[in-house]
């Protein structure tokens, strides 16, 4: 179902990691965080309760891969997943990383900053990003069950 002025509809999202029938993985443009990644439905839909049973747990591996490969690659202080949706009402999952030296920890990144950015960490953390990238694209291409 096409809703209008639904921005996951319309676009990308941000930059695109991995496209599936069922979900795209983007990594999300924001300068304090860029280990910051949104798992978007591609059928727009409000709430997870919304998906049958079958897609809910296909999400959600999916969500966990992606967990997963943030800790492999960036050993975070912490991951955080959240799927809010009151400015944005389209099924979306966040996965972020975070790190004691990001400039919102422990507070969420939507939070208040906690102290400066970190230039010099923040700089390290983008160089890694391609990896991750192709990490996150190989864990859910291999997905046994059809995207």
């Amino acid at each position: 179902m096409q809703v209008t002025a639904c921005s996951l509809c319309e676009t990308e999202g941000g930059v695109p990691v991995f496209r599936g029938g069922k979900f795209r993985v983007i990594r999300a443009e924001e300068a304090d965080f860029p280990a910051f990644y949104r798992l978007v439905w591609n059928d727009h839909v409000a709430e997870f309760s919304d998906l049958p049973a079958p897609e809910r747990a296909l999400c959600m591996e999916a969500v966990t891969l992606i967990e997963t490969a943030l800790r492999r690659q960036l050993q975070p202080t912490k991951v955080n997943l959240a799927t809010l949706g009151n400015v944005v009402p389209h099924l979306h999952w966040h996965v972020i990383a975070r790190f004691g030296w990001d400039s919102h920890f422990p507070a969420p990144v939507w939070a208040a900053a906690q102290r400066p950015s970190d230039a010099p960490a923040l700089a390290q953390l983008r160089a890694r990003l391609p990896a991750l990238d192709m990490d996150i694209r190989q864990a859910l291409a291999a997905m046994p069950v059809a995207l």
